[in-house]
């Protein structure tokens, strides 16, 4: 009974220590003079101060993920902003015990565990609104390390439009979407923006007429409207189990938030297959892969080339700052190390010299030369020819080729097409497509 006490009055002065600080925007040096009085203070408070200012900081420097890790003598936060991850603030050891101490209860996570992984969630609010936190706890030979998803109301509210789809795919996805049945997938690495492709399409198909729901890994943002549910191992409720019991519930739409099994891959085709429409996202390096992939998961082509409408393969460029910026041209000998023959040549053209533009760095991008990010994508249709071409179980590359002949943008041809627009530079071309 008195640990349960002690818990709680941990939980209720970590809440009370956290609604005291303003929500004013900290710069890099008021951080600085607040890990200097996190240190000095021993009652925790200025500690619970240090992490909403954290956050605060975070959010406003437009970070994704904060990273908390532990060193031998020192510690290290490192925010990912734009996809690149870095180091912002090197703290000490103890300072460092006591931010994952608070977010453990701020995370409604177990203070006395330390060796075992946690998951939790957290939420604070900052000029702007509210931001949601997931938070993972995991346990290294030498601390704990936390690492935090900033989940910002506001990532998730873009559209189609705003994502940055060039007309023609613009219209492809827009007939897949009133396509009454069928499979919409988004494909691409972690962290190349599919979940929220998914959602800008969730948010033209939510309607009062029909009954959306979901299964995701986790919930990262909450659609009124929409009914969504959550994985859970322990419960075991998987993407299989959930979406075998979401055929139960009446549903028009479906999302699942990744196929990644057998299972789930030939319960999502069976589901659009019998009048639901379906959207997902897979793990695929262009859209055409997206095919053979679900075949080799074990569903028949002859189901798949009925029930696939589109696949749209994505990544993220980092968009060039407008203050930094300046006009360079390239030479295509200097390139050539970096790029291979077939991309210089529909970058170049003819030409032989390329103006284009380099970013310096500047307080406004603080020093990376780049200011948010860009989507490119490539948007594959499902025709009757590429319908032929899933039965015969035709190669990644010969559904590419077909799809490109029938005017596909590949994400090649995008990249370049944003390269030469002047909205990023031929060293993120180099960073995200030819990695």
């Amino acid at each position: 009974m008195a640990t349960t006490r002690t818990k709680k009055k941990e939980e209720s002065v970590g809440q009370e220590k956290l609604t005291e600080a303003p929500m004013k925007v900290p710069t890099r040096e008021h951080m600085d003079e607040h890990i200097k009085k996190a240190l000095q203070d021993k009652t925790g408070k200025s500690t619970a101060k240090l992490y909403l200012e954290l956050m605060i900081f975070a959010h406003a420097s437009r970070a994704s993920d904060i990273h908390l890790e532990p060193g031998d003598k020192t510690a290290m936060i490192r925010l990912r902003v734009d996809g690149i991850l870095g180091d912002t603030f090197t703290i000490p050891m103890t300072l460092h015990a006591r931010l994952i101490a608070l977010l453990k209860i701020r995370a409604h996570m177990r203070t006395d565990e330390h060796r075992a992984p946690q998951d939790g969630r957290d939420k604070f609010e900052t000029p702007t609104g509210s931001v949601d936190v997931r938070a993972s706890v995991m346990p290294t030979i030498i601390g704990e390390k936390a690492v935090l998803r900033l989940l910002s109301s506001e990532s998730h509210k873009l559209t189609l439009e705003q994502l940055g789809f060039e007309k023609t795919d613009y219209d492809k996805i827009l007939r897949a979407i009133h396509h009454p049945w069928g499979m919409i997938l988004t494909t691409g690495p972690t962290g190349s923006g599919k979940t929220t492709t998914i959602y800008a399409i969730l948010e033209i198909l939510n309607k009062r007429a029909v009954n959306i729901s979901t299964i995701e890994d986790p919930v990262e943002f909450y659609i009124p409207g929409v009914n969504q549910s959550q994985v859970d191992r322990v419960a075991k409720l998987t993407f299989a189990n959930g979406l075998r019991s979401l055929l139960r519930q009446d549903p028009d739409i479906i999302m699942v938030g990744e196929i990644r099994d057998e299972e789930t891959a030939q319960i999502a085709v069976n589901a659009a297959l019998t009048g639901h429409k379906l959207l997902s996202t897979l793990h695929t390096n262009n859209a055409a892969t997206t095919i053979p992939r679900l075949i080799d998961m074990g569903v028949e082509p002859f189901l798949l080339a009925s029930t696939l409408v589109v696949s749209v393969s994505q990544r993220l460029l980092r968009r060039a700052c407008d203050a930094c910026q300046i006009k360079k041209s390239f030479k295509r000998e200097e390139l050539s190390e970096s790029i291979d023959l077939q991309t210089l040549d529909l970058l170049f053209g003819k030409k032989k010299l390329l103006d284009l533009i380099d970013v310096t760095g500047c307080k406004h991008c603080n020093g990376t030369g780049y200011l948010g990010r860009i989507g490119i994508y490539e948007v594959l249709e499902v025709t009757e020819e590429i319908q032929r071409l899933v039965l015969q179980r035709a190669s990644s590359e010969s559904i590419h080729t077909l799809a490109l002949e029938q005017g596909m943008t590949s994400l090649v041809d995008n990249a370049i097409q944003k390269v030469l627009s002047n909205e990023t530079t031929i060293s993120e071309f180099v960073r995200v497509m030819q990695d």
